[in-house]
């Protein structure tokens, strides 16, 4: 078996590819790249067995063949290289040989037959979807999702597609986020949640892609293809919490601030609230937006004010001052609404301008309790 690719080609591919490889394996053959030759086209794929990806190459060749190759060794070897054509040789015995202009170098390869195969979808659902509206709706909802392992629904992102919109939300049960395409739709309705990790390596891929990616699920996996390659992976089994009955319907107090001086108080002074609860109290009255925290173990204190538009009762509302940065920070607007109705119940943040046509986004925080 023996073929000649492009060292800057192979190792962009492989760089992708390297993402879904896990640090440590309980399979051995998982810490390898799947080479799967088939004349002038190379399939390469990597796997963690919840995910597998696959790309394909064009090289420069006549043989068809299946070897497995160890990841880190192989990035190590790529990234110290020019570009340049490589010749990569598979002899009897269990080494291959790599040939560059600088020399010679053999590593040991195993038999294809060990990796695992990734899962055929039967009958599935499809959906076509633009590659930077798919980036841009798990950009906009994965820092939402939570980490805890006693909920493992919350851990993902919820995909729920209809005839009349796409829906993504993400929510930890403290922050929630829900982003909506009415530009995008599916033939089917369908819902399925999304594990956090193939979504990180599709959200790095697909920012500077141009075409469309076609997403196939049914009960248990999804499917993506874009480009020259395919992502496939294992849905989180269970079902997403009803997210709509926790966004509060009336909301009477509204706040409209200037996002980036907003968010650039918000960092200010949460540096003087408490360590634990990084509480930060929001005081409106008119025109007025008060913002202030204090951590009374260390006698630290921080109070801020800024011009806004408030139309409600004066009221005093405290946040975590993390969540409410993250979410400010996500935004791409210049001016940001939040609506309230009581201390003790969930601000919503929506963007008042920079959104495309279509596209929704909506926002929750759960408020702390204040300190007297």
């Amino acid at each position: 078996m023996k073929f000649i690719v492009s060292s800057s080609q192979l190792l962009k591919q492989l760089q992708v590819l390297g993402g879904v490889i896990n640090s440590n394996n309980t399979l051995p053959i998982l810490d390898n790249f799947l080479f799967e030759l088939a004349n002038n086209e190379l399939q390469i794929s990597s796997s963690d067995l919840e995910t597998t990806m696959t790309s394909v190459i064009e090289v420069e060749s006549t043989d068809t063949g299946s070897i497995a190759i160890n990841a880190r060794l192989l990035l190590d070897t790529l990234k110290t290289f020019p570009e340049q054509p490589l010749t990569f040789k598979a002899e009897s015995g269990s080494t291959i040989e790599i040939i560059s202009e600088q020399g010679k170098y053999d590593m040991a390869y195993f038999s294809g037959e060990e990796f695992p195969k990734a899962v055929e979808l039967p009958s599935p659902s499809s959906t076509e979807i633009p590659s930077h509206i798919l980036a841009t709706a798990i950009s906009k909802t994965i820092f939402a999702a939570g980490n805890d392992d006693l909920r493992p629904v919350m851990s993902g992102v919820f995909f729920q597609f209809n005839s009349k919109e796409l829906t993504f939300v993400a929510t930890d049960a403290h922050k929630l986020v829900k982003y909506t395409r009415t530009d995008v739709t599916a033939d089917k309705s369908a819902e399925f949640i999304m594990p956090k990790k193939p979504l990180n390596l599709l959200k790095g891929i697909l920012s500077g892609s141009e075409n469309n990616v076609t997403i196939e699920y049914n009960d248990t996996n999804a499917k993506f293809t874009f480009d020259n390659a395919v992502l496939v992976c294992r849905l989180i089994d269970g079902k997403y919490p009803n997210y709509e009955a926790v966004i509060p319907k009336e909301n009477p107090n509204k706040l409209t601030v200037d996002r980036a001086s907003f968010l650039n108080s918000v960092r200010r002074v949460s540096i003087f609230s408490s360590k634990t609860t990084h509480q930060i109290r929001l005081k409106m009255a008119g025109t007025e937006l008060n913002i202030s925290a204090e951590d009374l173990d260390y006698s630290n204190k921080a109070d801020e004010r800024l011009h806004c538009d408030y139309q409600g009762d004066d009221m005093q509302i405290g946040f975590n001052s993390r969540f409410l940065s993250e979410m400010l920070n996500n935004l791409n607007a210049n001016d940001v609404l939040i609506e309230m109705s009581l201390p003790n119940r969930a601000g919503i943040l929506t963007p008042i301008d920079g959104t495309d046509e279509g596209e929704q986004v909506t926002m929750l925080v759960m408020p702390v309790m204040l300190n007297a």
